[in-house]
């Protein structure tokens, strides 16, 4: 292609991007005349949402979500009974969100969902009376107290809310190092440093050298120089913090400055931070992982440089003071600040809940599934192992989450409602705490989870009669009542339960359009160094959406410290050594809750059940079908590993590049040994996806 033909196709993209600009205003019409359309259907009162969902092209829990006053009398159950028998040529369906329910034919069955028992079922005999072993005990999970004092949970913190900023944030001047090649890129211009040991001594010293004006943030793309000494530690965490912590003439550890103040080192085994600031003067700088916003192949810095400039300039066309703050966390949350409405009923920001109530999110409501099925639950050789990822998953669970004032929902409260209230509770925002029974007859994977030993560690029973109590989002709860195999028993004991908002919707919205941009991007680029930087580009918007809906999170705090070692006993006494040298003492302790305006757990706990549910079924409403564990035979799963599905049979689902979609990203034909670690599970994913990747160039 010569540059005529160049210039020639780019005139020809923007008509096309023009033309897509046009019709997506016209579909963001229609679907809002669509949704008034709804609306007024709710004036007829035997008006049904199973009537209108087909019509209006939704599922029920989105025209419910529309139209409150339309949900169904009861969640349908299969007949365990009727599954025996063919299926009706054309059965009647019930359609679902996407978040995870299941379409069920309606059957009188037996409602599932009840009041606490007063003593818990008990599992059936064993086939063997063999001498059972103690299991090692579960850990507890905390509930809200009983009467008043737990109803005083339900609250906001008095005074912290998130609101849209009222400034600007500055741009940091940014290097890019390899420490492997010694090549530094500042801006346009290309450097080669000697950077010695590649200590952060050596990093500073040949930046500042090089650029004596200075930068404020410098970029490792290449050789981890925290991981040189690792040999001689026991543990990675304590290589990195004495690589951090060593000390540098002219320099100490940063203290903080600005709106965005971020002081001290993060200790991270694979992404660190290091702050410095100089021991006279305001100079402030950090050394950071590239790693933070996406996995680099061999990518020199100019491409790293050139990924960072392609997403700034695609961010722009949403937010105009877009600034890449130092993290994908600081960035995505920054800009969802400043999609926070200035008109209507959040005006004023979006309230913080109670501490207890987040404390309560925090210790109940985990994060990614990570499940390995080892034998005999699944062969001990397997046929082939097949590897589907979910496309930028959380962005499809974006479009509800949680507002308002929390209302506290007893077992009592629950069981003298109605089913619809019921059915129309649970298909609203909540955390429920529940007691759960397998079902007698079961022969899949869990479904909830619960607790396990451990330090925050979860487990999915799936064993006939197991019983358990857990804490669980509605996606999660909908697809144990409705999943297409057969109801679990779930008995509601207390709950947390907002009214419906869009808080995240425009974030996301903005953040799904520049990926997309940047993805097309990569992909019709002629330069293949820009297609790459475009990729990587597309990669860090992924990052922005996760680690930003992380941040909303809001772990409690970690603070990371050093103490010489000729001053042991001043140790704070409620620390936790990490690591040790000669001459210093590396500890970190836990600072509790922060007051952050910006702390939303209930937001965080709600996509990640989403997404969760997504991994077991999703449906795919305009092709008609559905994906997920629970539409593949029993014994075929092999592990789920946060957005990623592996299996024993390939599956023929839809894949139309859009958020939540299932790729097919390894195929390794077997007979492969099943993994019993994770290790060997990523070991066989690694050689899965290079195999795929061939296959592929050779067809």
């Amino acid at each position: 292609m010569d540059a005529k033909s160049y210039n020639a196709a780019l005139a020809d993209l923007r008509t096309v991007r023009d033309a897509i600009k046009k019709a997506r205003a016209e579909l963001a019409k229609l679907e809002a005349d669509r949704d008034k359309h709804v609306t007024r259907l709710t004036a007829y009162e035997k008006a049904k949402a199973e009537r209108i969902a087909p019509a209006a092209g939704l599922s029920v829990a989105e025209v419910v979500a529309l139209a409150p006053a339309l949900a169904p009398d009861r969640l349908s159950t299969p007949d365990p009974a009727a599954q025996q028998q063919a299926p009706d040529p054309a059965p009647a369906r019930t359609a679902v969100p996407e978040s995870g329910q299941q379409p069920t034919r309606p059957a009188a069955a037996t409602p599932v969902m009840s009041a606490p028992r007063s003593q818990p079922p008990t599992p059936p005999q064993a086939a063997e009376t063999t001498e059972p072993t103690a299991p090692p005990e579960p850990r507890s999970l905390p509930s809200i107290p009983e009467g008043a004092a737990g109803d005083a949970w339900f609250s906001h913190t008095p005074g912290l809310a998130s609101t849209r900023p009222n400034f600007t944030q500055q741009a940091r001047s940014t290097v890019f190092l390899d420490t492997t090649t010694g090549i530094l890129v500042h801006r346009n211009q290309t450097h080669r440093v000697d950077l010695g040991a590649a200590t952060a001594a050596d990093i500073l010293t040949a930046v500042f050298h090089t650029l004596p004006d200075g930068v404020e943030r410098i970029y490792i793309t290449a050789g981890d120089p925290w991981h040189r000494d690792a040999d001689r530690y026991p543990y990675l965490r304590d290589a990195v913090a004495a690589w951090l912590n060593a000390p540098i003439p002219g320099w100490r550890t940063d203290t903080g400055r600005g709106r965005d103040r971020m002081a001290g080192h993060f200790v991270h085994p694979r992404n660190p931070v290091g702050r410095y600031q100089r021991d006279h003067g305001d100079q402030h700088v950090e050394i950071r992982s590239v790693g933070e916003w996406f996995d680099l192949d061999g990518d020199d810095p100019t491409t790293v440089r050139d990924a960072f400039v392609l997403l700034w300039q695609a961010l722009r066309r949403h937010w105009p003071d877009a600034v890449l703050m130092g993290s994908p966390s600081q960035t995505g949350r920054d800009l969802w600040t400043r999609t926070i409405p200035t008109r209507g009923q959040y005006a004023e920001g979006f309230p913080v809940l109670s501490e207890e109530l987040r404390s309560l999110l925090h210790a109940t409501a985990g994060q990614g599934r990570n499940e390995l099925i080892t034998p005999p639950r699944v062969p001990e050789q397997l046929p082939q192992l097949v590897e589907y990822d979910r496309t930028f998953a959380y962005a499809k669970h974006t479009w509800k989450s949680p507002v308002g004032t929390p209302r506290r929902i007893t077992a009592h409260a629950f069981t003298s409602w109605s089913e619809k209230e019921q059915t129309r509770a649970l298909y609203g925002c909540g955390h429920w705490h529940v007691r759960v029974t397998v079902p007698d007859t079961w022969n899949h994977v869990g479904l909830l989870p619960a607790p396990a030993p451990g330090d925050r560690t979860w487990h999915y029973p799936s064993q006939p009669g197991d019983t358990f109590t857990t804490w669980a989002g509605g996606p999660e709860i909908h697809t144990a009542l409705a999943n297409p195999i057969q109801p679990w028993k779930i008995e509601i004991l207390d709950g947390i339960l907002w009214d419906d908002g869009k808080p995240l919707d425009d974030w996301a919205k903005k953040l799904k359009e520049t990926w997309t941009n940047l993805t097309a991007q990569a992909h019709f680029h002629g330069d293949a160094q820009q297609a790459r930087a475009a990729h990587l580009a597309s990669r860090a918007v992924r990052a922005l959406l996760l680690y930003g809906i992380g941040s909303f999170a809001q772990r409690p705090r970690m603070v990371t410290g050093t103490t010489p070692r000729a001053l042991e006993r001043d140790v704070p006494p409620d620390a936790e050594i990490i690591g040790f040298d000669d001459e210093l003492i590396t500890w970190q302790k836990p600072t509790g809750f922060s007051r952050d305006p910006n702390a939303h757990p209930e937001w965080a706990a709600a996509i990640w059940s989403g997404a969760r549910a997504a991994l077991l079924s999703q449906r795919h409403r305009d092709d008609d079908t559905y994906a997920g564990a629970l539409h593949t035979p029993p014994g075929t799963v092999v592990a789920f590993r946060t957005d990623a599905l592996y299996l024993t049979q390939p599956q023929n689902w839809p894949y139309h590049h859009q958020p939540g979609d299932y790729l097919l990203k390894g195929h390794l034909p077997g007979p492969v040994t099943a993994p019993t670690t994770e290790e060997e599970l990523l070991t066989l994913r690694d050689t899965g996806r290079a195999t795929h990747a061939t296959t592929r160039q050779e067809a």
